[in-house]
């Protein structure tokens, strides 16, 4: 079984330990909470649990329609094995329907539905707030190469329309969505880092109620059960 080694970098909501094997790291999944680039904080019991099953059960989704990601093992309740990546400096964010900052910046009502899904890039830097960035800075700044840019908006795109239909069986509507990606020393793109509340806005179906963070981010109350209502719909057959 692989263990962990040294912890090589820690995040807001996870940390990442090298093993014996360079090719593979163990991301362990916390239950710290934050909002608005770390201004808001605070814990979400067993969120850790919750975002470590979720992801993987999606990763797998995701990998048997085509898109390759990181995952490879998951060990126990909280710990993963993955494949070693260097994270582009890009958070992607796909929106379906007008919703957060989103609707803020453009002044569009919250639940709009969008002409067509809208990709978004983010610079990856939270003392810089994680500032909206286009193609061109991404390839000025040398972030990306033009051939890692279009195979991350082609995945990106294709993992949307696979959640999205996933999402909907499961009684929940996929508004927008945070993923990024990681290249390996080969030079292969991978979807990385995790899919689960903390990264998706789901609303209900029927109810349009909220389903995800932003139950923390506003203060909607009952967000640990939210986790679990989600994750229990996400597993049901």
């Amino acid at each position: 079984m692989t263990a962990k080694k040294e912890q090589i970098y820690e995040g807001k909501a996870k940390k990442v330990y090298a093993t014996d094997d360079p090719a593979l790291y163990i991301v362990s999944y916390k239950d710290d909470a934050t909002a608005f680039n770390g201004q808001k904080k605070g814990q979400i019991a067993d969120k850790g649990v919750v975002n470590n099953a979720m992801s993987n059960l999606l990763f797998r989704l995701i990998e048997g329609k085509g898109v390759p990601t990181h995952f490879v093992e998951q060990l126990s309740d909280r710990d993963t094995v993955v494949k070693a990546v260097k994270i582009l400096p890009l958070e992607v964010i796909i929106r379906n329907v007008a919703a957060g900052s989103f609707s803020q910046r453009y002044g569009v009502a919250e639940g709009t539905a969008l002409l067509r899904p809208t990709l978004e890039f983010s610079y990856k830097d939270d003392d810089l707030g994680d500032p909206l960035i286009n193609d061109d800075h991404a390839l000025a700044l040398g972030f990306v190469t033009e051939a890692q840019l279009e195979t991350v908006r082609s995945y990106a795109h294709k993992v949307n329309e696979i959640l999205k239909a996933f999402f909907l069986e499961k009684g929940l509507k996929l508004i927008d969505f945070k993923i990024e990606f990681g290249v390996t020393p080969d030079g292969t793109v991978l979807l990385a880092d995790e899919i689960s509340p903390d990264t998706c806005r789901l609303w209900d179906v029927e109810t349009n109620e909220k389903m995800d963070k932003d139950r923390f981010r506003r203060d909607l109350g009952h967000v640990e059960e939210t986790y679990q209502e989600v994750l229990q719909r996400v597993t049901k057959e």
